[in-house]
């Protein structure tokens, strides 16, 4: 096992945490748990997440937000050898993974969800693949998000829950090995200095390789936080993640344009340069919470997020396989990207009641400010390798020309206001709105030109929860939200065609309606949704000018899901879900009318079954089954339905927690995503997971 030093020198505030936890973690050892932090623990097994605050920023019973929300905690799939959110949200309904190996991607309700990832409330649009090790819960919004977070969130958006420190919680360390040479080890360390002050550090390392052939990574994680009860009002919470991850990518296997599928080859199979391609991603954010309670009606909360992101990349792309030479087209890029996000928001919630209805008001206000400079080669000449036996020694020795060498700068701000009403004990009301105004002005150094783009929007929110009994509350919400140009990967290219035409955001609405359901006592929670999402304004070339843009397009997406989580009784446990779902584009301009989107299933599902007594032997078993998808918007390459079962055994103590994890125990040969009819991603062959816990 190899430790790779972390420099703590990165953040005063690591320096700072990291000498509290020199200083406190011998008192601590020494220091008698409370006897709350064993009833906290007394339902850790549940897989439900009974309050989010991902749907309307307040503390809210699932059961009273009148959206579909999924929630998975993160020790739900860790045990699998887990680490990435698309593997980790395969199976939620109607949830796609369109990732490569170079950044996170993923389809919600048929619509790109790639720059809608948040950290804890705060917005994390930058490109790279996220450390799920510091997350202790993943939820997904399902639907336009736009009120509450501004820009994007078309399908929904995907906000990951930080551990964070508590009062009396134990310390851990774990370690982890399994198949292609997995092997980690990770601690999870928490004091209490005083009564008004307690710490938390996750820290350690990962290694593995793969089935793939020369195809490893490596990655680092440090992670210090702080909770400070600075007056019994006023509660600060500092939140520091470092983390790198250094891999050699792999671009996938190409279509075959012959039979409309993937290449029939072997599953290690490659076709980039593993000698010299690489991705180094380092990662560094600090998220500051001041909570302040004015009385008890009324709280004052200030967010601060800064997120900096260094990553580099030498890759070999493949651009498809020729039939009639048998060789596979590979190109080389080059890229240096440096992003920085920096979000301020100040946000009152009160509770007032007026003419006998009970308010609970939300005012909050945005101001962000994201820099982005990518300098991008490319190398023309790149030799095709054989289908059957790539010689991965043929490397591009060439000159790498500047493809692009732009700086962008985003200001953007927004103002928004939310009111969820109780009318009586049967019926609620969510009623918000929010006005965005977003500045993006790009400067490219190769071209010397300049270019800035300006929109403003506003996004409603409109939903109405009916409880006619008590175990059943009905639904019905209606929803829009904006897309900006230049406000997807952050920037615009300085006189490309379009640009001074139709530059209006993209619009995006949606209709639902469903049911949130208790049985068994309270103790299985269901929900049902059906719905309709529409993606209008979408920009389109001009059939007439291919120089003009015009916002002509329309996607939709119409869909059912059906999630259930929580207890059966006894010591059983279930999670899983099923989504139906119809995405296509409807209008276009390119030929595409009527087209399947691609990465996306009519169907998938998961469901997972536990047996976990407190103590002793536990075990748990499920099965995920994604239906057929296409890999391109055109609809030329299909990627097969496949369905993944899998299982662990483990054993626990007061003290130790042993669990030994077995994925796709069948082995069969999938298809997990695809970025391109030319970039085919595998899913991963049976693998074996061994985890060990110590508690302290």
């Amino acid at each position: 096992m190899r430790a790779t030093p972390v420099p703590c020198r990165l953040s005063p505030v690591s320096l700072g945490l990291c000498a509290l936890f020199s200083s406190s973690l011998a008192c601590a050892a020494s220091t008698t748990l409370p006897e709350l932090s064993v009833t906290a623990d007394s339902d850790r097994d549940d897989p439900r997440v009974k309050e989010v605050t991902t749907a309307t920023r307040t503390s809210t019973p699932a059961r009273y937000v009148p959206q579909a929300i999924d929630s998975i905690k993160t020790a739900s799939v860790h045990d699998y050898g887990i680490h990435d959110l698309g593997k980790a949200l395969s199976g939620i309904p109607n949830v796609s993974n369109s990732a490569d190996t170079r950044f996170d991607s993923l389809r919600i309700r048929g619509f790109d969800a790639s720059n809608d990832f948040y950290l804890d409330g705060i917005r994390d649009d930058s490109q790279y693949v996220r450390d799920l090790y510091n997350i202790e819960r993943i939820e997904v919004l399902k639907g336009p998000a736009a009120v509450l977070y501004g820009r994007g969130s078309q399908g929904g958006i995907i906000n990951r829950v930080s551990k964070a420190p508590e009062a009396g919680r134990r310390s851990s360390i774990e370690a982890q090995g399994g198949s292609d040479d997995l092997r980690s080890l990770y601690a999870d360390l928490s004091a209490d200095p005083s009564d008004t002050l307690s710490l938390r550090l996750n820290m350690g390392n990962r290694d593995n390789n793969s089935f793939r052939h020369g195809i490893d990574g490596s990655r680092q994680l440090f992670a210090p936080s702080m909770s400070w009860q600075l007056s019994p009002d006023l509660n600060w919470l500092v939140q520091y993640e470092y983390s790198r991850y250094n891999r050699t990518p792999d671009r996938g296997i190409p279509g075959d344009p012959r039979t409309g599928r993937p290449v029939d080859v072997s599953r290690s199979t490659t076709y980039g340069d593993p000698q010299r391609d690489y991705i180094d991603d380092t990662a560094q954010s600090l998220r500051s919470r001041l909570n302040y309670q004015l009385n008890d009606a009324w709280q004052l909360r200030h967010t601060l997020g800064l997120f900096q992101l260094d990553s580099d990349f030498d890759n070999t792309y493949l651009t498809g396989y020729n039939a009639s030479t048998g060789l596979v087209g590979r190109q080389r890029w080059q890229q240096d990207l440096n992003t920085r996000n920096l979000f301020n928001t100040v946000e009152i919630e009160g509770n007032v009641s007026t003419f006998g209805l009970e308010h609970t008001l939300l005012t909050g206000l945005e101001l962000g400010e994201q820099r982005r400079h990518s300098l991008l080669r490319s190398g023309k000449g790149v030799p095709g390798v054989d289908l059957f036996n790539p010689d991965r020694g043929q490397q591009h020795n060439g000159v790498l020309a500047v493809s692009s060498n732009n700086h962008t700068d985003v200001h953007s701000r927004g103002l928004y206001v939310q009111d969820q009403v109780r009318l009586n004990d049967q019926w609620q009301l969510l009623v918000g709105l929010r006005h965005d105004r977003f500045e993006v002005d790009t400067t490219s150094k190769v071209s010397g030109l300049s270019e800035k783009q300006q929109s403003n929007s506003t996004s409603p929110r409109l939903g109405v929860v009916w409880t006619p009994l008590r175990d059943h509350a009905f639904y019905a919400s209606w929803s829009k939200t904006f897309s900006p140009v230049g406000g997807g990967l952050i920037g615009i290219t300085p006189g490309a065609a379009g640009n001074a035409n139709e530059t209006g955001p993209e619009h995006t609405r949606q209709k639902e309606i469903g049911v949130k359901s208790e049985w068994l006592d309270e103790r299985l929670s269901t929900t049902l949704a059906v719905y309709e999402l529409e993606l209008y304004d979408r920009r389109s070339r001009d059939p007439d000018n291919a120089d003009r843009y015009i916002l002509t397009g329309l996607q939709r997406s119409r869909g059912v899901e059906l999630t259930a989580t929580g207890k059966l009784g006894g010591n059983w446990y279930v999670r899983g879900g099923i989504g139906l779902q119809d995405a296509t584009i409807v209008e276009d301009t390119e030929g595409n009318a009527g087209n399947r989107i691609n990465d996306v299933a009519r169907r998938n599902a998961s469901l997972f079954v536990t047996w976990k007594p407190e103590m002793g032997w536990y075990a748990e078993t499920g099965v995920t089954l994604v239906g057929q998808r296409y890999a391109d918007t055109r609809n030329t390459i299909v990627l097969p339905g496949y369905g993944s079962w899998d299982a662990l055994v483990g054993w626990r103590t007061q003290d130790w927690d042993v669990r030994a994890a077995l994925s796709n125990i069948a082995d069969k040969t999938y298809y997990s995503s695809a970025t391109s009819a030319g970039q085919i991603q595998f899913g991963d062959p049976r693998s074996l997971v061994v985890t060990g816990t110590y508690n302290f």
